[in-house]
């Protein structure tokens, strides 16, 4: 029999995790986040976690960095952070992007710093 499992999120009334972002559509094996008018300025601490990302950057910019090394995201970048790698982003232009994250990152506090 197919799963019949699926849903549908709003983003205006999604849930919204620790650091601003909204829980969008989740299944079982990954699930997407939206970032939403995140200010210019705004860095992280880098960190590892236990999950991989794919994002996708719908207005804005910002530099990313991996492992030591920087890129710049625009409007219609996309990237991948691998499971494990040490990352970090500051905003270069009021951002809004939507990330997928493989296993989902919300599920057994995966996002927690």
């Amino acid at each position: 029999m197919a799963d019949s499992s699926g849903t549908k999120v709003e983003a205006a009334s999604a849930p919204e995790g620790p650091e601003g972002q909204k829980y969008l559509a989740s299944g079982r094996s990954l699930s997407m986040r939206l970032w939403e008018g995140e200010p210019t300025g705004a860095t992280k601490e880098p960190v590892r976690r236990d999950y991989e990302t794919v994002g996708y950057v719908v207005s804005g910019r910002a530099e990313l960095e991996i492992e030591g090394k920087t890129t710049v995201l625009e409007k219609g970048s996309s990237w991948v952070v691998p499971k494990g790698a040490a990352h970090t982003y500051r905003i270069l232009e009021t951002l809004t992007a939507v990330e997928a994250t493989a296993p989902p990152a919300e599920s057994h506090g995966r996002d927690a710093v």
